[in-house]
């Protein structure tokens, strides 16, 4: 069962939300992580390391991201079955401030330890 102090559909248009925030966010910083393409006559080697730890930096922050898309994808998924608000370590219910303050967590406050 679904934590019962939880309004469900609130929690999931908040996932939703998340989700579209998550893709918009992808969508938009896509170019910062193609290939770092300069030509070295004209750009000097300071230029392109910026640019290349500017590209690193969007590859990991798109890592982020699709590691949260995940999450809400078994958030959804742990609805969907009746078990959102337990804790996948124990089993015990996880508190509802601790998932209204973030919706993904996975572990009540004593397993996460």
């Amino acid at each position: 069962m679904n934590h019962p102090e939880l309004n469900m559909d609130a929690v999931v248009r908040r996932l939703h939300a998340l989700r579209a925030d998550l893709l918009e966010q992808s969508d938009a910083s896509r170019e910062s992580r193609d290939t770092v393409m300069l030509d070295q006559t004209s750009v000097g080697r300071l230029s392109r390391m910026d640019a290349m730890q500017g590209q690193a930096m969007a590859k990991a922050e798109e890592q982020r991201r699709q590691l949260a898309l995940r999450r809400i994808t078994g958030a959804l998924s742990r609805i969907d079955k009746g078990e959102y608000g337990e804790c996948i370590e124990c089993g015990e219910r996880i508190g509802a401030r601790r998932l209204e303050g973030d919706p993904l967590v996975l572990k009540c406050i004593d397993c996460a330890d």
